[in-house]
């Protein structure tokens, strides 16, 4: 029979799996490649990198400036 730590840690098992798989990456790859912010292209290192971005990198930084202040 299971003692209340080893249930405790399969709880947070589940938890963090759930976690992780709401966090996972996307895996389909971004079908333009312009930023959709500003419309300039996103440089070919950064789709290579994330190939599900729509964003370059400096609109990608404002909008996660953006997020920190909203949270």
């Amino acid at each position: 029979m299971a003692d209340n730590a080893d249930i405790a840690t399969e709880m947070m098992e589940r938890r963090m799996e759930g976690a992780l798989a709401h966090h996972r990456l996307p895996s389909t790859p971004a079908v333009d490649d312009e930023c959709e912010e500003c419309g300039e292209e996103i440089p070919l290192a950064r789709r290579q990198a994330a190939p599900w971005a729509t964003t370059c990198i400096e609109c990608q930084s404002i909008r996660e400036g953006r997020q920190r202040h909203v949270r």
